[in-house]
């Protein structure tokens, strides 16, 4: 009886949550970090997600607008997650002062960050308005009107994001924050509740006017003339992340946009299912966190030598794989809890309902997670093994691919258990 007694010992209360305590993270404190941000970038996502449904009108309306949402949100996070990224590997390796100095790090870090806003805000409309037209998708608004609803979209909410992502960096600093914990989920959480009405709002300005098409041709002659400044700066920083960003993000925007082109093909989602529509904002963001965080602790670990970039990952890298894998099974709970209720309250029918909507996060959350922990660890090592900068290239590798599979993840869900 007593050794009945101790082999169920394991299974004590206590014991459980201390163990899923040690999963979330290598200290407690990390671990509350992680849990905090997350959980703030769910709830802001669900906000987008309410949006996204709410203002189908306009994405019917200015096809094909809808195309560009997913990859405009993909890029905030891209852009200031890797920021962010950089920032960490900084404060870790003793090289990072708080300064803002045209030739400090934080200065030169924030200046190609906004560089490579205006740059792929433009590449991006140019990618939408080819994928709407290889689909024979409505060609409701010209290419100068997208360029501009994609530039004042995507700098307005960089604003916001960027002076986030700078405060996030004071405070790890001062307080001894993990940023690799917290950047990713933050920058997610702004970038989806920032972005999609700062592009709603540069919407409302496309008329059919002159001045639409003039503030298109502006951010195009603006973006060519800085991209090439940057291209050609003096700051050896600046003009290395400019010139190593720039392939990873148009690849990056490619993957994402063609997220937007499943909820194009699908767009009858949002109004069938809307409790869905709601969940997906949430889902691939909290996915791309997760990511986030994974290649943030690879890349730091690499640099400080506790992480060895070999083709199976070791025991560390697999310490911070189980991490997400620990943070995710509350997160997916939350998610659908939340996504259920925002839909309620927002006036719509809660359609597929709560336990529907649980069954399908979780079947597609299983192939998503596998592909993010996968795809965090081989392009953070691939792009050390290359010798470029592991926190430019795993990151948006990892959130632009988790925008795509994400979304097809949740569809094929959907339609698998018979709700589309």
């Amino acid at each position: 009886m007593a050794r009945s007694d101790g082999s169920l010992g394991a299974l004590r209360p206590d014991r459980l949550a201390r163990r899923l305590v040690d999963l979330l993270g290598p200290t407690g404190g990390a671990a509350r970090q992680s849990v905090s941000a997350l959980a703030l970038n769910s709830t802001t996502s669900f906000a987008a997600g309410a949006m996204l449904v709410g203002f189908q009108d306009t994405w019917h309306n200015l096809s094909p607008l809808l195309i560009m949402v997913p990859a405009a949100i993909g890029l905030r996070g891209n852009v200031f997650s890797t920021l962010g990224n950089r920032l960490s590997t900084a404060i870790h390796t003793g090289t990072f002062r708080v300064s803002f100095k045209r030739d400090s790090v934080l200065d030169q870090n924030l200046l190609v960050s906004f560089s490579l806003t205006l740059v792929m805000s433009v590449v991006l409309a140019a990618i939408a308005k080819v994928l709407g037209l290889a689909l024979g998708t409505s060609q409701d608004i010209s290419m100068l009107e997208l360029t501009m609803v994609s530039g004042i979209g995507g700098l307005l909410g960089s604003i916001v994001v960027a002076a986030a992502t700078v405060l996030l960096t004071i405070g790890a600093v001062r307080y001894e924050w993990d940023l690799d914990y917290l950047v990713a989920p933050t920058v997610s959480t702004l970038g989806d509740g920032i972005t999609i009405p700062a592009l709603w709002l540069a919407a409302q300005l496309v008329g059919g006017h002159n001045v639409d098409s003039f503030l298109g041709l502006l951010i195009i002659v603006s973006a060519v003339v800085i991209g090439i400044w940057t291209w050609r700066s003096a700051l050896d920083l600046t003009r290395q992340v400019f010139r190593e960003s720039l392939p990873v993000l148009f690849f990056a925007l490619i993957l994402s946009a063609f997220a937007g082109v499943v909820l194009q093909r699908q767009e009858n989602l949002l109004a069938i299912v809307p409790a869905i529509g709601v969940l997906q904002p949430a889902f691939v963001s909290s996915a791309g966190a997760l990511g986030g965080i994974l290649c943030g602790r690879i890349a730091t670990n690499l640099h400080i030598g506790l992480v060895s970039p070999t083709l199976m990952p070791g025991t560390q890298a697999r310490l911070d794989a189980s991490s997400i894998f620990g943070l995710a099974v509350p997160l997916l709970v939350f998610n659908v809890f939340g996504a259920w209720l925002a839909t309620n309250l927002s006036g719509h029918a809660a359609a597929p309902g709560f336990w529907w909507l649980l069954l399908t996060s979780c079947l597609a959350s299983v192939a998503t997670l596998a592909f993010v922990a996968t795809l965090a660890y081989y392009s953070t090592v691939g792009a050390w093994r290359f010798n470029v900068d592991p926190d430019t290239y795993g990151t948006p590798l990892v959130t632009a691919s988790v925008d795509f599979v994400g979304t097809m993840a949740l569809v094929v869900s959907a339609v698998a258990l018979g709700l589309l």
